[in-house]
């Protein structure tokens, strides 16, 4: 059996360290097998002077006690058979239209332990049902926890009132994704919003540029050795809120690159970013000559609308490409190599964290590569002022939540 290896994102309010407990082996876990009432108090040493009798009953729980069963889930079962409604004693098979692939996937949504209260968000959903932007050069899919405006009907963009502006997965309140693949030497235009993003190199090599608010500027080849069982994968890039930026794949051996993008707010829409080909189109060209103090004509060949991602040519090595830098480089850097970074190795499974001890530029995201081995557990645990955005990179694991309102 292959270990799962998940990538989780958190969302950080002020700058601190991200920490992470071990994953733990199952059999590493005591769970009581006789719940009683409260413990009886201390024999007193004294003797009593008066004696009497109580009637009172003994002291149970007003609400009685768990169930033994281990609600163990069906996936498994569900993979030979056709998934059914039903848990013991409870529920009823499916008769009507079935989509079984997906009740396959969702066991647990579909015959929900008994341990389940039903009243937690849906906190699942797979980048294959996102809506996937085809581009020249490219595509992109994202998900996010608000609808894009450009899929709101135009009557209620301007309203306050629309009914729910909602995405994707609605409880990202904090954190939004996006999954990009620009093929060899084709670019994500240069852009720039009003957020921070976190990007992370799922395959292939990726050259970053950009320009800080105090003009620093900064240049670099993100890549991985992306293989299933390799325990490397993945450099980091950060760009914090305002600083605009490009991403350019690189790789012509992997095809490209593909990243995973994460942003600091649930309402990022990857539609709603600022491009330069957009601005440029939408300013007279009257304005762009007295700005670049050239004439109208040099414009001519400025596309009508925005780029997004667009077919490029190959660029020369970094440090044949880099540009005059009065200012001086960007400090701290905004890209580090995780990919080669120990991992700490605990029983269960092993971890590597980035946070902004050891990625300074990174405010306000931090993550945990984190690899648990087959029959272990990653363990119970929450975060008690800080979101949780997780990203599967192979897994098949059972993941349990408890909310509360």
């Amino acid at each position: 059996m292959i270990h799962s290896r998940i990538l989780i994102v958190a969302f950080i309010l002020l700058q601190q360290q991200f920490t992470f407990a071990a994953p733990a082996p199952v059999s590493s876990v005591s769970i009581a097998s006789d719940v009683s009432a409260a413990p009886a108090p201390p024999h007193s040493t004294s003797t009593p002077t008066k004696t009497s009798t109580s009637t009172a009953a003994t002291s149970s729980f007003t609400a009685g006690l768990t169930s033994d069963d281990p609600n163990d889930s069906f996936i498994n079962e569900f993979q030979n058979e056709t998934p059914e409604a039903i848990r013991g004693s409870l529920g009823a098979t499916v008769i009507g239209p079935q989509n079984i692939d997906l009740d396959r996937q969702s066991a647990d949504f579909l015959a929900p332990p008994s341990t389940d209260a039903g009243s937690v968000p849906n906190a699942k959903w797979p980048f294959s049902l996102s809506h996937n932007r085809l581009q020249t050069g490219g595509w992109a899919r994202q998900q996010n926890g608000k609808r894009s405006l450009l899929h709101i009907p135009h009557k209620y963009r301007s309203k306050d009132d629309f009914p729910k502006k909602v995405g994707t997965m609605p409880i990202a309140t904090q954190i939004a994704g996006v999954n990009m693949r620009p093929l060899p030497i084709d670019s994500r235009e240069l852009h720039w919003h009003s957020i921070g993003e976190w990007g992370y190199v799922l395959k292939g090599t990726a050259r970053i540029t950009a320009m800080t608010a105090e003009g620093n500027n900064y240049e670099a080849d993100i890549e991985t050795t992306f293989n299933r069982p390799s325990q490397n994968q993945g450099d980091v890039w950060y760009f914090p809120a305002g600083v605009p930026h490009s991403i350019q794949g690189m790789d012509t051996i992997a095809d490209g690159t593909e990243f995973l993008l994460v942003f600091d707010s649930g309402d990022f829409s990857e539609d709603d970013t600022f491009l330069l080909s957009d601005w440029l189109a939408h300013t007279p060209k009257e304005v762009l000559a007295k700005n670049f103090k050239t004439s109208i004509q040099a414009f001519d060949n400025i596309p009508a609308n925005q780029l997004y991602i667009f077919p490029g040519t190959v660029p020369p090595s970094v440090d044949k490409d880099e540009v005059s830098d009065p200012q001086g480089h960007a400090n701290p850097a905004l890209s580090v190599a995780w990919s080669q970074s120990a991992r700490t190795s605990l029983p269960g499974g092993s971890v590597k964290v980035l946070d902004s001890t050891n990625f300074p530029i990174s405010k306000t995201i931090a993550a945990a590569d984190v690899m648990v081995e087959p029959g272990h557990m990653r363990e119970m645990h929450w975060h008690p002022i800080q979101d949780e955005w997780s990203y599967f990179m192979y897994a098949n694991v059972f993941l349990n939540r408890v909310g509360s309102l």
